[in-house]
């Protein structure tokens, strides 16, 4: 990883971080969130995944707009990082643990390997 990638990669932590901390306490079912990236095709290649707890608190967020909230927390954080996204909703995807549990065993680094 180059430097100017480890610069990055901080900054999109630190980010990151600050979207986590405040979904944890504002988006019920929430429980964390992670990113994939090619730094040789950033910010493209960026995909951030926030999972829930369960199916149904995913679909409730999706239905209680908090999802849109996400998109938006997500947006705003990233763009305080100077990392420039035009669409944040093409770079967000959502997962649950209850998934990963009957489908991979809680195996999430197999399971990331969809995303």
């Amino acid at each position: 990883m180059k430097k100017t990638d480890k610069k990055i990669e901080k900054n999109l932590i630190t980010a990151l971080t600050h979207v986590c901390d405040a979904a944890l306490d504002r988006v019920e079912g929430f429980q964390w969130l992670t990113h994939i990236a090619n730094f040789n095709k950033f910010p493209e290649s960026l995909s951030v995944i926030c999972i829930f707890d369960s199916i149904d608190n995913l679909e409730q967020a999706k239905a209680s707009a908090e999802v849109e909230a996400l998109y938006a927390l997500i947006g705003r954080e990233l763009k305080a990082a100077n990392i420039a996204i035009s669409d944040v909703a093409r770079h967000v995807c959502f997962d649950t643990e209850e998934e990963c549990t009957a489908e991979h065993d809680g195996k999430w680094s197999v399971r990331l390997r969809k995303h």
